[in-house]
């Protein structure tokens, strides 16, 4: 479980400053969005209600006079119209000449003319308006329309550039959020008021909780929890705890005395496990020999040595076991030594029929400081777990390759057996796992014990019905 180094009643003050800020944002966020939505259909429709103003002037200018051409407008008329509706405009024949205008600035009559893209717009069948917003700037638009007489016939188009002033209304939203800001600001302060007092009530009876099991211990009395205005989701684990005072000091006795029982079991397990771990080469070697001596072979005297050399060492190992148990049932604590790290996994080979098992290495000498017992130890363990993992109806196929890289030593067992299941390569190294029906279970625990009191690692890497290889990679010094 990972540290959280902000304590409760923080957190609590700090998700409600978080939501206040958080709730004025959003009103903030809604207000502007709510006042530009209504500012632009407040100006969309201004826009329109004057455009259709102007025309329906024009239309009566052209009917009261009979005119049949928007050019035999008055320009008087056409200034007088700009000046009620408060709103400049400029007309142009449906050729997109300009022929009348408000306003001097914006172009020359007889020779300004309208885009193409707005004069094909309006030679569609029913044109409605033509609206152009600026890109460059959210207050100004360019409204085109037709102009037309009172049987609709078209006369040309009109114009109209409008300028959208929004001073009186940002004063008005300024003051509003100026406001917002005030009520806002005392809510902050309120807020944190508020928050101080909750976190303090709130974590008054946790931290008090905490203390009191801060002392809680199976070898000591312990005292029950009692706080004064407890909140009630606290309450029920208050009781909690108390029950568990209850029951604990009934279970602390039946605790140590299973505590006690269970060492003393996987003691014994280990124990007989460390014996029976030499035993078993031991009758493999006797048995080999055995076996060559009554087919009449006749042995060197340097295969006698080598076979009672590893029979002594066997020996040696259970010697030391019984005496580390005997002390205080542990393993022998490792003894670092100079040593040929060839020469000794050659010894623990020879144990085994060498006739299924390929060796080979980088040189002939290696020299590490390791434990000889234990190394041998490591080797054999392995060694007789990959004949295990090979089926019976296969032929046993074991590869031992050693190599040195800088200052690393790195022995590496193959084998041609079942491999390794997916399920169990998180459990492999466990104490008292195995996959077998007998044995255990403590050999790669203990080699994984002996590999990593030396500061090395093993790894392995397994496929399905092909075969285990494992990995010890160990410093030199």
């Amino acid at each position: 479980m990972s540290k959280n180094n902000i304590s409760l009643s923080s957190r609590i003050f700090y998700y409600m400053m978080v939501f206040i800020v958080v709730e004025s944002i959003m009103i903030a966020g809604v207000t502007l969005y709510q006042f530009n939505k209504k500012n632009s259909e407040y100006h969309e429709g201004r826009l329109e209600r004057k455009e259709n103003n102007i025309l329906i002037d024009i239309k009566y200018e052209l009917e009261k006079k009979g005119l049949n051409s928007i050019s035999s407008i008055n320009n008087s008329m056409i200034l007088e119209m700009a000046d009620v509706h408060n709103l400049e405009f400029e007309l142009y024949n449906l050729d997109g000449v300009l022929l009348k205008s408000s306003t001097a600035l914006t172009g020359i009559r007889g020779m300004t003319v309208l885009d193409d893209e707005i004069l094909d717009y309006f030679k569609n069948e029913n044109p409605s308006r033509y609206v152009i917003d600026d890109k460059n700037s959210s207050y100004f638009k360019s409204s085109y329309n037709l102009v037309t007489n009172f049987q609709n016939k078209p006369l040309g188009i009109i114009y109209i550039p409008y300028f959208a002033d929004d001073s009186s209304s940002k004063e008005e939203l300024n003051g509003f959020l100026i406001s917002l800001g005030f009520v806002h600001g005392n809510m902050i302060l309120i807020a944190f008021i508020i928050a101080y007092f909750i976190s303090n009530f709130v974590t008054k009876s946790l931290d008090s909780i905490g203390d009191t099991i801060k002392k809680t211990n199976l070898q000591n009395k312990n005292i029950k929890i009692n706080v004064k205005n407890t909140p009630t989701e606290v309450v029920a684990l208050i009781e909690s705890y108390n029950t568990m005072i209850d029951e604990l000091k009934s279970s602390a006795v039946k605790l140590a005395k299973s505590e006690r029982e269970t060492a003393w079991r996987e003691m014994a397990k280990q124990v007989a496990h460390e014996i029976k771990n030499p035993l078993t080469p031991m009758r493999l070697s006797i048995q080999t020999f055995e076996r060559g001596y009554s087919e009449g072979k006749e042995f060197s005297k340097q295969r006698i040595k080598e076979f009672s050399d590893s029979l002594i060492q066997q020996i040696d190992t259970m010697s030391s076991i019984a005496t580390a148990f005997s002390d205080f049932a542990e393993m022998p604590e490792p003894k670092k030594e100079e040593l040929n790290v060839v020469e000794v996994v050659e010894l623990a080979i020879d144990i085994f029929n060498r006739e299924h098992i390929s060796f080979s290495s980088s040189s002939k000498k290696i020299l590490a400081n390791f434990d000889r017992t234990q190394l041998i130890r490591v080797v054999t363990n392995l060694l007789k777990n990959a004949f295990q993992a090979i089926p019976e109806d296969r032929t046993p196929e074991i590869d031992v390759t050693i190599s040195d890289k800088d200052d690393n030593v790195k022995i590496s067992i193959s084998d041609n057996g079942y491999g390794i299941s997916k399920t169990d390569t998180e459990k492999i190294f466990e104490p008292s796992f195995t996959t077998k029906s007998s044995g255990m279970g403590l050999g790669l625990s203990m080699i994984k014990s002996i590999v990593t009191a030396y500061n090395g690692q093993i790894t392995f890497k397994s496929k399905s019905n092909v075969g285990t290889t494992f990995d010890i990679t160990f410093p030199k010094k």
